[in-house]
């Protein structure tokens, strides 16, 4: 399950555009940032996505992505041209292609390498969508099927593109706006798939054109509704409302660590599924939130992108990259099995030594978190900074920031949470292979 946000021009303190997402996936599914530069092809090139070859364009855009480490696209990213997206997952009535196709996270991938513009990336997406369809399996240890969303922003302007199959729904965001794991788009629309109203009256999803609603056609109830996905959505648009007009890019930091409030606890449910997503036991709660990334667009500069490149933002420190410097290095591309020498896994410590009595332990470090990414964005807005190095230091300051917290977790005590929980995180482990304490 995944969150994604935007905030355009018109609601923040800057008149720079925000853009927010979580990518929540399996607990041992590492995910890695990584930059790519522009290229050039000969013509009649073939690209190999996650499962499919299909024709390679003459040129692509040099882009900054976070990927889950085993396929060929990405949960979320941006370009050259400052063209923001970010993926959810979508359950729907329209049934899985029996061939394996393109999935959501390739064409989230293929829309940055292709456009220069949202409403480019966006035409980009329909027309891969209906000429190859989306289809294959998503999961890392298990078959998991789904259909995407996207959310798509640049400069200038911001779109939900929603589908479901070969069908979709598009519309053009006017201030602030969020998706999650379900439809949102009801009987309003910009632009559209030519047969969307037919296709489910045909299959009896309703019963006249004047009765279509996008999201009550075509969901599909139950997943859509384990996900709690209207609840994350209206949570993040709600948040970023009450700062309106003044929204920064520390509140995108926020509403990326929400939780259900001081009440709330990884170990409380079964069911429970928040924006910072965490693990737990039994089948609704084996993901957790593996890497989040926040793009500040602002007119007349590079945007700048902060990126955790760690799972848990709530344990994890925001950290300023660009497409233009690169991305400092994170140790060897990690995999679903522990590397000391990894960004990500090293990170994986920290996360799960504090999962093991949340509050007392986050409480530990949360300030100084917070005190290191104003220190962070400070350097960020001064002038003629040289943004490789700039990157790099924030990085190394993150990690041994990070190791010394580590080390005051470890001799707190702990209040473990239930059993089932800690049987989870136990078996969580050891199929990672990493010993927490």
């Amino acid at each position: 399950m995944c969150d994604s946000f935007v905030v355009l021009g018109n609601s923040t303190a800057d008149g720079s555009v925000i853009f927010g997402k979580n990518s929540d996936r399996e607990v041992n599914e590492a995910q890695t940032v990584v930059s790519l530069p522009a290229a050039d092809y000969p013509a009649g090139s073939r690209l190999q996505c996650t499962y499919i070859e299909i024709p390679q364009v003459s040129h692509t855009h040099a882009i900054l992505i976070s990927k889950p480490f085993w396929m060929w696209g990405a949960e979320m990213g941006a370009n050259e041209h400052g063209v923001a997206i970010g993926n959810e997952a979508l359950f729907t009535r329209v049934e899985q292609e029996a061939a394996p196709g393109l999935i959501g996270m390739d064409l989230l991938r293929l829309a940055l390498e292709r456009s220069a513009s949202a409403q480019e990336a966006m035409l980009v997406i329909t027309r891969l969508l209906e000429q190859f369809g989306q289809s294959g399996n998503c999961g890392l240890t298990h078959k998991f099927f789904y259909q995407n969303s996207f959310l798509i922003a640049d400069l200038n302007e911001a779109w939900v593109l929603e589908t479901a199959g070969r069908q979709w729904a598009a519309e053009r965001v006017k201030d602030v706006r969020s998706i999650s794991n379900g439809i949102s788009i009801g009987n309003h629309w910009d632009l559209a798939s030519a047969d969307l109203i037919h296709y489910a009256v045909d299959r009896g999803w309703c019963k006249r054109r004047e009765d279509f609603h996008f999201a009550r056609c075509y969901s599909e109830p139950l997943y859509t509704r384990l996900s709690k996905e209207a609840q994350r959505r209206l949570s993040t648009t709600d948040r970023l409302r009450a700062s309106a007009p003044h929204v920064t890019i520390k509140d995108a930091f926020a509403v990326l660590r929400s939780h259900g409030g001081a009440a709330w606890t990884p170990s409380g449910s079964i069911t429970d599924q928040q924006v910072c997503m965490h693990a737990a036991f039994g089948p609704v709660r084996n993901s957790q939130t593996t890497g989040s990334l926040a793009a500040h667009l602002t007119a007349g500069q590079e945007p700048t992108f902060w990126v955790t490149a760690t799972a848990a933002p709530c344990t994890s420190v925001f950290k300023p990259v660009w497409i233009s410097a690169g991305v400092p290095d994170t140790g060897p591309e990690p995999t679903a099995r522990y590397c000391p020498d990894s960004l990500w896994w090293q990170h994986e410590n920290l996360h799960r030594s504090v999962l093991r009595d949340y509050w007392r332990r986050l409480e530990l470090f949360r300030q100084d978190r917070d005190q290191l990414e104003e220190l962070f964005l400070n350097a960020e807005s001064k002038p003629k900074t040289n943004r490789r190095v700039l990157s790099e230091q924030c990085f190394e300051q993150a990690f041994y920031k990070e190791f010394e917290w580590l080390e005051k977790v470890k001799t707190s005590r702990v209040h473990s949470g239930s059993l089932l929980y800690r049987i989870a995180w136990a078996n969580f482990n050891r199929q990672a292979k990493i010993q927490i304490s």
